[in-house]
Parts: C-alpha cells; sequence; structure tokens
C-alpha cells in the first residue's frame, strides 16, 4: 500500500497545532500561506516540495522544550507559547507584559515578581536554548521521515529574523534558507489573520518587514490582498485546502515502511513533551510487541499493532505540562485534562487514512474489563486484542520508569501491583503472556 505522505503528515500536524497553542489547521493554514507567497515571489519549482513538507511540520519540535519552558514560567506551556506568537517579543515591553502574565499566574504578586526576577537572572541565553532545542528536534523529525535536508534546515530556521535579531543562532538576511524566511512570515501572518482576519495578518507583516522579515517575500504577500477567494478558503477544511498547494509533479509517497517511519518520528513528538517520557511510545512498543509474540498473534497483526502503540498518546500533546510533569496527586480539573488525552488520540488517528482502522484501539488503552477505564467506559465484552495488549504494556512500562512522583519499580514489583487487577482491569491471558514476556525479556527497547 502507498498513500501521498501529505495526507498523513497534513492531519498529523493537528497535533503539533494543539501542542502549540494553535487552533486546529494553524500548520495547515500557514502551509497555505507560504505556498502562495512562494508562488507570488517565484520560488524555484523544484524547492517547491520540500518547502511544503517544512511548512507542515514546522512545529514538529514543539514539544521539546514544554516541559522546559513550563519550569521556567511556572504556568502552561501551550499558553505561553501562544502568547509569544501574538506580541512582538523583540520589544522590551512587550516581552515584560507577556513574561509577567505567564509567570505563576493566580499566584501572589511578591511570588510572581520574585520569580521573574530569576527568569531575567537566567535570561542570557536561556531563550536561545529553548528555541535551539526546539528547532534541532523539528529537524530532526523531519529527517526521520527521510524528507529532503532543505526541509529539516527550513524548520531549523523557523524563528531567524531577517536583521539577524532572531533565535537560536541569530542568522542575518540571506544566511537564512528562502524556505525558513517564508516558514516565519507564514505562520505569523496565520496567526493574525485567525485573531483579526486579513487586514490584521498583512499589517504586522509589513510592520515587521526588513526587521523580522524579507522584504520581498512581504511585498508578495501584501498583493494577496484583494484575493478574497484565497483568504476564504482558508476558513475551510485546511487539511483539504493544502492537497491543492502540493506539486504535483513531485508528490512524495508513503509505503509501509514509510508510514513506521512516521508513527516513529511522532512518537518521538508525543516522548519529549516530558522528561518522564522519554522512551514511553517506544517501550510500550516493545512490550506489547513481546506480549503478542507470546501468544502467538498472527504476523499480520504485528504491524498495527506496533504503530498504535508508537502512537496511543498522541493526546498528551494537548495536555499541559502542569498535569502531566506534577510531583503530587491530580486534583478533579487535572484528572479530567489528563483523561480527555485519550480521546484527542482517538480524533487525530481518525483524520489520517492509514491510521485510522487503529484510532479507537490506540485511543482504548486505559479502558479496563470491568467498564471503569476511560474515556469511554468500555467492558470486557468491547475491548478486542489490540486494547487489552496496549493496556498491559502501557502500565508496565509506567510501572517501571521514573515518574515525577516515584522512582522507577523494578520488574517484580510492578508485576505485583498489576497482578491485583487482573480480571477487572487487565485480560487474564494477556496479563500471563506479559509476565512470561517480562521473565525472560530485557526491559530496554530498540532504538527506532
Amino acid at each position: 500500500m502507498e498513500v501521498r505522505l501529505s495526507e498523513i503528515i497534513s492531519a498529523l500536524s493537528y497535533a503539533l497545532d494543539v501542542t502549540e497553542g494553535q487552533p486546529a489547521g494553524h500548520a495547515a493554514r500557514t502551509c497555505a500561506i507560504g505556498m502562495r507567497i512562494a508562488d507570488i515571489a517565484g520560488v524555484p519549482h523544484d524547492e517547491l516540495s520540500s518547502l511544503y513538507y517544512a511548512l507542515l511540520l514546522k512545529d514538529a519540535g514543539c514539544s521539546a522544550n514544554a516541559a522546559a519552558v513550563c519550569t521556567l514560567f511556572g504556568s502552561d506551556d501551550r499558553t505561553y507559547k501562544e502568547l509569544r506568537k501574538r506580541i512582538d517579543y523583540r520589544s522590551k515591553r512587550a516581552n515584560a507584559v507577556s513574561a509577567f502574565r505567564s509567570t505563576l499566574p493566580g499566584a501572589p504578586i511578591f511570588t510572581r515578581v520574585k520569580r521573574l526576577a530569576e527568569i531575567a537572572r537566567q535570561e542570557d541565553g536561556k531563550t536561545d536554548e529553548l528555541y535551539g532545542v526546539r528547532c534541532e528536534r523539528g529537524a530532526e523529525i523531519a529527517r526521520m521521515i527521510e524528507l529532503p535536508e532543505s526541509t529539516a534546515e527550513a524548520i531549523r530556521a523557523l524563528d531567524e529574523h531577517w536583521d539577524g535579531g532572531g533565535v537560536p543562532y541569530g542568522l542575518r538576511g540571506t544566511e537564512i534558507p528562502l524556505a525558513g524566511r517564508i516558514l516565519a512570515l507564514a505562520q505569523i501572518a496565520e496567526v493574525y489573520f485567525t485573531g483579526g482576519g486579513v487586514d490584521a495578518a498583512l499589517a504586522v507583516a509589513a510592520e515587521r518587514s526588513g526587521r523580522w522579515f524579507d522584504p520581498d517575500l512581504v511585498a508578495a504577500l501584501l498583493t494577496t490582498r484583494d484575493d478574497r477567494a484565497f483568504w476564504a478558503s482558508l476558513h475551510g477544511d485546511a487539511v483539504e485546502l493544502v492537497k491543492a498547494f502540493e506539486p504535483t509533479d513531485h508528490l512524495l509517497m508513503a509505503d509501509e515502511e514509510g508510514l513506521d517511519r512516521v508513527a516513529e518520528a511522532f512518537a518521538m513528538v508525543v516522548d519529549a513533551k516530558s522528561p518522564f517520557t522519554g522512551r514511553h511510545s517506544a517501550g510500550v512498543a516493545h512490550i506489547a510487541l513481546g506480549v503478542a509474540e507470546t501468544m502467538d498473534l498472527e504476523a499480520d497483526c504485528l504491524r498495527d499493532l506496533r504503530r498504535a502503540a508508537l502512537l496511543h498518546d498522541l493526546g498528551k500533546l494537548g495536555v499541559s505540562n502542569l498535569v502531566l510533569d506534577k510531583p503530587g496527586k491530580l486534583d478533579a480539573d487535572e484528572w479530567a485534562e489528563m483523561r480527555r488525552h485519550a480521546e484527542l488520540t482517538v480524533r487525530i488517528l481518525e483524520r489520517v487514512p492509514p491510521f485510522r482502522h487503529l484510532a479507537r484501539d490506540a485511543g482504548a488503552h486505559h479502558e479496563r474489563l470491568d467498564g471503569r477505564g476511560y474515556h469511554l467506559g468500555l467492558t470486557a465484552g468491547e475491548l478486542g486484542w489490540m486494547p487489552r495488549t496496549l493496556a498491559v504494556a502501557d502500565v508496565f512500562e509506567a510501572l517501571t520508569a521514573d515518574r515525577p512522583y516515584r522512582d522507577a519499580l523494578d520488574r517484580d514489583e510492578a508485576l505485583a501491583i498489576m497482578r491485583r487487577d487482573v480480571g477487572a482491569a487487565f485480560s487474564p491471558e494477556h496479563f500471563e503472556a506479559l509476565e512470561a514476556w517480562a521473565n525472560r525479556s530485557s526491559l530496554v527497547p530498540a532504538a527506532p
């Protein structure tokens, strides 16, 4: 089976939107705007495909600095990132106001001011470090999918500015790859268009021309002012919209191995969200395959199982790191947010044609045989072999890994804890297979 890679990436870009605190379709609309700019500016035809994928994957590294942002400001990483995109953060006044709003919201004023002073002392190089991590990880994700190096380099240069005042490397003018310059302009234009319409998008582009943005690219964008059909099209289904912008003479197709690479790459995006889940998705896939092989599951099913395991926690990209990394017990609101991640996993995977048939089972990894799981409260009769396998693999991996509230448990401790829930949470035969596999296998997953 081969499918257009663009169908997969554009659908999965919704997961990146939610991580970045943006409305659904942000990356896809950015792609449409960027490709329109490229067409008007006369970007060479042989560069359009790599630009197209860079626009869709521009935020592939966004989860890599989420925990650090949350720790630094003591606030929701997604809210901070959303606000940063809506201000001229190079303005000292705007940056100060934004930093105050983002720092320990709800805390006493003295506590917030004290934290702000600590942040100011660390500021030298801190922003460069945060965005350097993000840019390098985004480029790495593009390379994992085997996209052109020019795509990776464009993503790496996403936050560079025309006058050299951007981050993290301070590139200037034509030192910034052309595709990177288009990414920088298109994403801010999309943010302001979504928030305030065409006039707002073009006004911010014109105001930052020659400073943030390449003046020639801004001039190209400004010519679209009266193109009502184009701007109106951005209000529709963004994934359908961007299909029209893919260079038809350079379609990239994904075969079975390509689909595996996409699953592995997005598993890395998910696991980068928290320092406590650095190898969780790969670990769950490793354990799930071990359980399935112990049960002599047919080889044809193993590939689907591995993909579902790699992608089962996609929805955690929509959970604040204040919740994911909280060292204590979650309160009712936090627990409700955590539980929603399973539903979001289903919603994202349902958008991806070759993964659609996995969506329900991948999102059911927290369901229980007794119906007390989440997010749907399914019971034994509604749970097939895949969610039963994912359930034991997910819990076993979590118990044998460090978490913010405890150290990793050894194999025997983890199995003893799980054994208490056999028949209620876990299928007896799947737990038995897990136990047999764990007693003879390494707990360290192979690198993808």
